[in-house]
């Protein structure tokens, strides 16, 4: 997890060298637990979800000085899960773990709670392209499986085009898949730090 990741003037996340977006998704609400700073270590917020083969940004539609957007890298997620409740909106849920610079203690970082809520349609294009994704990061990075946390920026090189070839659109699912990249080469960042 990143919390305020680079955005662009748009709202648009900054890439990373090899970052693919697949799809952007409004009208989500999103929750996540353990922010340092925040009240209660909670925010909640409306906004959207961009999900590409790195990483799952939440950016917010009303920032707030301590709380924009929220990266969670899609080899840092466990534990997720779709909810379908009677009376509450769909949701996926999970954890994610912190992505920490190399020079901090892992111990000072909180494994962070996450909830999406979709509020605004269906969800059947979202919800198979985001566990699918995280299935096809699983398996290629398995072979690099050295230490319990990866380079977050390695899910870069999952061969991820075929599964966009046979994407199902859900027609009341908002969702919005992208069949060109939204932002160019020459923009893109090659690390989490700074």
């Amino acid at each position: 997890m990143a919390l305020n990741p680079h955005l662009y003037d748009n709202g648009m996340p900054v890439a990373f060298v090899n970052e693919m977006f697949v799809l952007i998704r409004e009208g989500v609400e999103f929750e996540v637990s353990n922010i340092h700073g925040a009240r209660g270590a909670t925010v909640k917020a409306k906004g959207r979800i961009f999900l590409s083969n790195v990483r799952v940004v939440f950016v917010a539609d009303k920032p707030t000085q301590s709380f924009t957007a929220f990266d969670m890298p899609l080899l840092y997620v466990h534990d997720e899960k779709f909810s379908q409740p009677v009376f509450h909106c769909n949701n996926i849920s999970g954890l994610v773990e912190p992505v920490v610079p190399n020079d901090q203690n892992r111990e000072m970082y909180p494994t962070h709670s996450f909830k999406i809520l979709f509020k605004h349609g269906g969800c059947g294009t979202f919800v198979p392209l985001f566990f699918n994704l995280i299935k096809l990061v699983r398996q290629y990075n398995q072979q690099f499986e050295t230490s319990p946390l990866l380079d977050p920026l390695r899910a870069a090189q999952t061969p991820v085009d075929e599964m966009m070839n046979c994407a199902y659109v859900d027609p009341s699912d908002p969702t919005k898949i992208y069949l060109q990249q939204p932002v160019s080469e020459a923009h893109r960042r090659d690390t989490y730090h700074h």
